[in-house]
C-alpha cells in the first residue's frame, strides 16, 4: 500500500474526483488502481468561500515499487506505515500480585484495558461512581445546586472528560501509533467509525457514557476488576536497607489494604487530596505551569460565519471551532482552550464552596452558544502569595474558586460578565442577546476581581486582538463566566523517562493528565498505554 498526503479538492467534489485525483499524482491508468481508502480527512479554511478538503490516502495500486521509485523525491507519496498494535508482553502463567490502577478516566481505561488484553487481571480502584449514577449526581450539581464530592464532573468513571466535547484529537508525538489503538477501540466500543479518518473526531458527552460501559465490560470479561467507590487513601511504601524506595500496595479510606508492587496513578488533575498524601508519603512531586481564565460564549452562528463564510452550514464542516492565541507586552500568553462548538458551560468544581467551570460539548454540536477557555498562562513563581512547596498552584486554585464562589452569589451560581462591560471594567446589570449556558445559573457582576490582576490585564488585551482574527469575537453582549482554574494539573509526578516509574519510589507508575503527562482524553489514554506497557514489561521480566 502507498499512503499519499496533501490531496486537495474542493468542498462539493464529486465521489470520482478522488480516484481521478490519486491516478493524476502517481501518472497511473486506471486499471492501476486496486483500492483505496480514506486514512484521514481535514479541510484548509484560509480563503473563505473556497473551503478545500484535505486528504490522506491508502492507496493498492499495481507494481508499487516502481511507483515508490519514481515517486523517491515526493514526500507526499510513501509506503503506508503499519499502525497496528502489537502487545509487548504477556501475563506470565502465575501472578503473584496483581497490578492496581488508581482512578478510571481516559488514562485508567486504557491502562487497565492494556494490562488486560495483555492477561494481568488489574484491579481498578475508582473513588467515584459508575458512569450513569455519576451523570446523575453531576446533573444533581446542574439542576439542584447540590454536590457530590466524590461524585462530579471531575471523579468517576470516564473521567473529567467523559463531560467534555469528547475530542480525540491531540498534538503528541505518537510514533508508535498508540493513538490508532485507542480510536480503534473506541469505534469497537461503540464510537462513529468517522473518527478513524475526520482530522478532529469527537464523540460528545452522551456518546462517550454508553462506550466508556462497553469499555469496562471488556476489560471485566477479560478478568480485570472495576471498583468503584474505593478512595485510595495512602501508599504502603516499603525502604531497603540502602534507602531505596518500593511500593507495595495501597490503604483504602476503608481502611482496608490491598498488596501489590505495581500501582498505576492514573489520577485526574483534580485529586488535591491525593497529591497531598503522596507528598505526605515522599513521592517526588513538583509545581508545574497551568492556565486560568473564563469561559467566553458567542452565537455559533457568528463564529461559522467568521471561520467558514458562504460556506458556513456545511455538514461536512459541521460547527466551526477556533484556536487563538496572544502573546503579550509583559510576556504573558493568553490562548483559547477546550473549545466546544455548539456547546453549554457547566459547573465543574469537586470540593464545597467553590465553583469551576469547564465546557461540554454533544456529538450533534447543535446548542446557540460557542464556547471556549480563554486563560492567561501563570507559573510556579505566581503561586508564592498563595503557599510555598509543591502544591502552592493548588492552593491558588483554591483560593479563586472561592472567591468566585462568593462572587456568585454563594449557592453555585457563577459570577459571569457581558464582554463590553468586561472591557471597559464596569459591572454588567442584564444580559444581552447572549443568554449564558452555565447551570445552575449566572450572577452578573464585575470580573476584574475574579483572578490577579495580570491575568485580568491580559485577557482584556487579549479579546481585541482575537478580534482581529474572528469579527465579532469582542462582541459586547458576549458573555464571560469565571472562573476556569482547572485547565491542567498544578503538579508534575515525576517519573523516569525510560521505565515510567516514578523517580524515587520503585513500582509507582504516574501517568495520564493529573500526573502532568497529559492534557486531554486522546493524550490520557496514549500514556495510559505507555505506563500499562512499563508495567507489563516488568512484571514480565521479573
Amino acid at each position: 500500500m502507498l499512503r499519499l498526503t496533501d490531496i486537495k479538492l474542493p468542498l462539493d467534489h464529486p465521489a470520482e474526483a478522488l480516484p481521478a485525483a490519486i491516478r493524476a499524482k502517481l501518472g497511473i491508468r486506471p486499471e492501476a488502481l486496486r483500492g483505496f481508502s480514506v486514512f484521514r480527512r481535514g479541510y484548509d479554511a484560509r480563503k473563505r468561500g473556497a473551503i478545500a478538503l484535505i486528504y490522506t490516502l491508502d492507496v493498492d495500486v499495481a507494481d508499487e515499487a516502481a511507483l515508490l521509485a519514481r515517486h523517491a523525491a515526493d514526500r507526499h507519496v510513501q509506503p503506508t506505515p503499519d499502525t497496528s498494535y502489537t502487545f509487548v508482553a504477556q501475563a506470565p502463567a502465575k501472578l503473584e500480585h496483581r497490578p492496581i490502577v488508581i482512578g478510571f478516566g481516559p488514562c485508567g481505561i486504557f491502562a487497565a484495558l492494556i494490562l488486560a488484553q495483555s492477561g494481568f487481571r488489574p484491579i481498578v480502584l475508582e473513588r467515584g461512581k459508575a458512569v450513569r449514577e455519576r451523570t446523575k449526581d453531576t446533573w444533581d450539581l446542574w439542576r439542584k445546586r447540590e454536590l457530590h464530592p466524590d461524585s462530579n464532573v471531575q471523579f468517576g468513571e470516564g473521567g473529567a472528560g467523559t463531560f467534555s466535547d469528547g475530542k480525540l484529537h491531540s498534538q503528541i508525538r505518537d510514533t508508535q501509533h498508540h493513538g490508532r489503538k485507542v480510536l480503534t477501540e473506541f469505534v469497537e466500543a461503540g464510537a462513529p467509525e468517522e473518527i478513524l479518518y475526520v482530522s478532529k473526531p469527537h464523540i460528545g458527552t452522551f456518546r462517550l457514557v454508553t462506550m466508556v460501559e462497553n469499555m469496562r465490560g471488556t476489560i471485566e470479561a477479560l478478568g480485570g476488576e472495576i471498583r468503584f467507590g474505593q478512595r485510595v487513601d495512602d501508599l504502603l511504601v516499603e525502604t531497603g536497607a540502602h534507602g531505596e524506595r518500593h511500593v507495595r500496595g495501597v490503604r483504602l479510606a476503608d481502611g482496608s489494604e490491598l498488596r501489590s508492587d505495581h500501582v498505576v496513578l492514573a489520577l485526574g488533575h483534580s485529586a488535591r487530596d491525593t497529591f497531598e498524601m503522596l507528598h505526605a508519603r515522599g513521592v517526588y512531586v513538583e509545581a508545574k505551569p497551568f492556565s486560568i481564565g473564563f469561559r467566553i460564549e458567542h452565537p455559533q452562528s457568528l463564529i461559522d460565519q467568521a471561520r467558514f463564510g458562504p460556506q458556513a452550514g456545511h455538514p461536512i464542516l459541521g460547527a466551526a471551532d477556533y484556536k487563538l492565541v496572544h502573546h503579550g507586552k509583559d510576556g504573558r500568553s493568553v490562548y483559547s482552550f477546550c473549545m466546544c462548538p455548539g456547546g453549554t458551560v457547566v459547573a465543574a468544581t469537586s470540593e464545597p464552596g467553590r465553583v469551576v467551570t469547564n465546557g461540554m460539548s454533544q456529538y450533534s454540536r447543535n446548542e446557540r452558544n460557542a464556547n471556549a477557555a480563554i486563560v492567561c498562562d501563570i507559573t510556579p513563581t505566581d503561586y508564592a502569595p498563595y503557599g510555598e512547596g509543591p502544591l502552592a498552584g493548588i492552593a491558588l486554585q483554591r483560593h479563586w474558586e472561592s472567591h468566585a464562589y462568593a462572587l456568585g452569589g454563594g449557592d453555585y451560581s457563577a459570577p459571569g460578565q457581558r464582554v463590553g462591560d468586561f472591557l471597559v471594567g464596569k459591572p454588567s446589570r442584564a444580559f444581552g442577546d447572549v443568554l449564558p449556558s452555565y447551570q445552575p445559573g449566572v450572577h452578573l457582576t464585575d470580573l476584574s476581581t475574579a483572578l490577579p490582576d495580570y491575568a485580568v490585564a491580559a485577557i482584556r488585551a487579549a479579546i481585541p486582538a482575537f478580534d482581529r482574527q474572528i469579527r465579532g469575537y469582542a462582541l459586547p453582549d458576549a458573555m464571560l463566566t469565571g472562573v476556569e482554574t482547572r485547565t491542567s494539573s498544578p503538579v508534575r509526578i515525576r517519573r523516569n523517562d525510560d521505565d515510567l516509574q516514578s523517580l524515587n519510589t520503585r513500582g509507582l507508575y504516574p501517568a495520564g493528565e493529573g500526573a502532568g503527562y497529559a492534557g486531554g482524553i486522546l493524550s490520557a489514554a496514549v500514556d495510559g498505554i505507555r505506563v500499562a506497557e512499563a508495567v507489563a514489561l516488568s512484571i514480565a521480566n521479573d
